[in-house]
């Protein structure tokens, strides 16, 4: 449901380890950001932690291949200097405060 309350999207965008989260919410910015961040760092604690706030192995193994994803996608354009369809980037900067 929209509620158009973009206060959280924007805290996650600018200040993720500040944004107001509950704690499964928290656990999961927390290992995403980390094998953001510093990949080599994670271990089989760090998924094993996600576990004990009610993620599934399945549940680990999803939460992994989305950060993966668009740490890929990311670099991917950034390291081919893709850039935004003019009307795309319009639509991007119209938003940006939102959230």
């Amino acid at each position: 449901m929209e509620t158009q309350d973009h206060t959280l999207v924007k805290h996650l965008k600018t200040d993720p380890e500040n944004a107001p989260l509950e704690a499964q919410d928290r656990a999961m910015i927390d290992f995403a950001l980390k094998l953001t961040k510093q990949p080599s760092s994670v271990k089989r604690e760090d998924t094993e932690f996600l576990q004990q706030y009610g993620f599934s192995e399945e549940n680990v193994v999803d939460i992994v291949l989305i950060a993966c994803t668009f740490n890929f996608m990311d670099r991917l354009a950034d390291g081919l200097g893709v850039e935004l369809d003019p009307q795309m980037q319009k639509m991007v900067d119209a938003n940006a405060n939102k959230g």
